[in-house]
C-alpha cells in the first residue's frame, strides 16, 4: 500500500525505533558480526523503555493507529491481536546471504504439521520501512500452499541445495518511507542485502489465534494492565493480553480462544 502513513507518522516510528536500534547496537557489535544478524525483536519491551513508561505507551499508540488496526481488520477480519516487532537491518558479516524461510520452521513443529495448518493460521507481518529499500523478497502464492520438492529442498538445505538459492515465481519489492507490505509469515520469503546500502525496515507481526503461535506470545512485549488505559486504540494488545492470560490458566484444562 503506497504512502499509507504520512511523513509526520513515519518521522513519530523512526524517532523511537532509532533510539532503541542504537542503544541495542552498541551493547551488541561483536554478537550481531559474529551470529550475523539481520534483525532485532521485542523493540516494545520494557527494558528498551526503563524509567519511561509514558513513552512506552506513547510507542504502543503509534504503532498500532487507528486506521492501521481498520485496515487490517477489513481486510482479514475481526479478532487481530498484536503479537511481537522485529526490526531488519543489512548484516555487519558478509557471509551472510539472503535465505529463504517460513517463518514457523524456526520451531519445533513438524513440518507435516505446519503443512497441515497453513489455511487455518493468519500470521502476518506489516512491514514498514523507514528508509528506501528492495529489502524484500517473496514467492507469490507460497502462503496458500505447501512447498514445491524444490522450494524444500532449498529451504531446508537438502540434497545439496543452499537457501540463498534462487527461486522460480520470486518477487522482489521495493518500498518507500510511508508505504506498507502486509504479507503472510508462513510464505517463502528472504531479506535482499546487496541492492541496499543500508537498511531500516519495522515489521509489526500480527495474526488471530491459532495454539501453533499463541505459546510463542510473549507477555513481556505487551503494555502492561496500568498502559493500557493510557492506550486509546488498544484492541490489538487487549487480545494478545487475554491469549498470555489463557496461556498461564491452562492448569485446569480448559483452553479456549481470546474474545
Amino acid at each position: 500500500m503506497r504512502s499509507f502513513f504520512s511523513k509526520a507518522e513515519i518521522a513519530a516510528i523512526g524517532g523511537f525505533v532509532e533510539r532503541i536500534y542504537k542503544k541495542w547496537m552498541s551493547e551488541r557489535e561483536a554478537e550481531i558480526y559474529s551470529r550475523m544478524l539481520v534483525n532485532m525483536h521485542s523493540l516494545t519491551s520494557p527494558e528498551n523503555f526503563e524509567g519511561s513508561s509514558e513513552q512506552r505507551v506513547k510507542f504502543f499508540e503509534v504503532i498500532a493507529s487507528a486506521k492501521l488496526t481498520k485496515k487490517l481488520e477489513d481486510m482479514f477480519g475481526s479478532g487481530i491481536h498484536f503479537h511481537n516487532t522485529q526490526l531488519f537491518f543489512n548484516p555487519s558479516n558478509s557471509a551472510r546471504l539472503p535465505y529463504w524461510h517460513r517463518d514457523l520452521q524456526y520451531s519445533s513443529i513438524d513440518d507435516s504439521i505446519q503443512s497441515a495448518e497453513l489455511h487455518n493460521m493468519l500470521s502476518l507481518h506489516v512491514r514498514i520501512p523507514l528508509i528506501q529499500e528492495k529489502g524484500i523478497e517473496v514467492v507469490t502464492g507460497s502462503h496458500d500452499r505447501w512447498d514445491t520438492e524444490l522450494e524444500h529442498n532449498v529451504r531446508r538445505e537438502l540434497n545439496g541445495h543452499k537457501n540463498s538459492e534462487s527461486l522460480p515465481n520470486a518477487v522482489l519489492i521495493d518500498l518507500s518511507p510511508g508505504d506498507i507490505l502486509i504479507f503472510n509469515a508462513q510464505m517463502i520469503h528472504r531479506g535482499n542485502y546487496a541492492l541496499n546500502p543500508t537498511r531500516k525496515a519495522l515489521d509489526l507481526c500480527v495474526g488471530k489465534y491459532h495454539p501453533l503461535t499463541s505459546d510463542s506470545l510473549d507477555e513481556r512485549v505487551l503494555p502492561k494492565k496500568a498502559e493500557m488505559a493510557g492506550i486509546a486504540n488498544n484492541q490489538w494488545y487487549k487480545l494478545a493480553r487475554e491469549i498470555t492470560a489463557n496461556k498461564s490458566s491452562r492448569k485446569d484444562g480448559q483452553k479456549r480462544p481470546p474474545g
